[in-house]
């Protein structure tokens, strides 16, 4: 069963930084690619950025384009997601999902960008 348990968030300035992490267990992490995506308040789930397997390819939406680094270590089974130059309109519920099942998530981790 994939289990996967976000973490990192919080409350962050505008133009600040957080590392958002995804720890996974109950299948074979390495073998697959993961995603990171998020839902603002009262919106639809929005896709931000997948990376290969093997971490070496990873792709982006324009709206964090250039901001946010995703990526993946597969000795410690966790993905992460850097996230830089943050932006109110960013605030929002982060989830990360694998290729394997990309409709199941863990719980999330809230992101809130406020002055």
């Amino acid at each position: 069963e994939v289990q996967l348990v976000e973490s990192g968030g919080g409350l962050v300035q505008p133009g600040g930084s957080l590392r958002l992490s995804c720890a996974a267990s109950g299948f074979t992490f390495s073998a697959y690619a993961m995603m990171w995506v998020r839902q603002a308040p009262g919106k639809g789930l929005e896709w931000l950025s997948a990376i290969t397997s093997d971490g070496e390819s990873t792709t982006y939406a324009d709206s964090v384009k250039g901001r946010f680094t995703i990526s993946k270590d597969n000795a410690k089974n966790t993905l992460y997601l850097q996230m830089n130059m943050l932006k109110p309109e960013d605030t929002a519920v982060y989830y990360c999902a694998s290729e394997l099942a990309p409709r199941q998530r863990g719980q999330g981790t809230l992101v809130t960008v406020s002055s």
